[in-house]
């Protein structure tokens, strides 16, 4: 798992590289960083894990935290969340 913080062309706080994992550490390595972030603050997870997207899907419903948006970047999967 890799976290950094960025300040460049972005609205994230923090980014999580989850690209080269399978389900389901996308969504472990997503609750695990957003619990280092203060409520308002945003992280964006890249996952290419297909099931990541239904999978944050439920997970942002379950926990409150917001999805802000979500792209697509070829079998990639870009999203924005925001703490609760």
């Amino acid at each position: 798992m890799t976290t950094t913080s960025i300040s460049t062309a972005t609205l994230a706080d923090e980014v999580l590289d989850s690209r080269e994992v399978s389900c389901p550490l996308p969504i472990i390595q997503t609750a695990q960083a957003i619990k280092n972030l203060s409520s308002g603050q945003t992280l964006l997870v890249m996952a290419s894990d297909p099931g990541f997207e239904p999978d944050i899907s439920a997970w942002s419903s379950r926990t409150g935290n917001l999805i802000v948006s979500t792209e697509r970047h070829g079998n990639e999967l870009h999203v924005l969340l925001r703490k609760a």
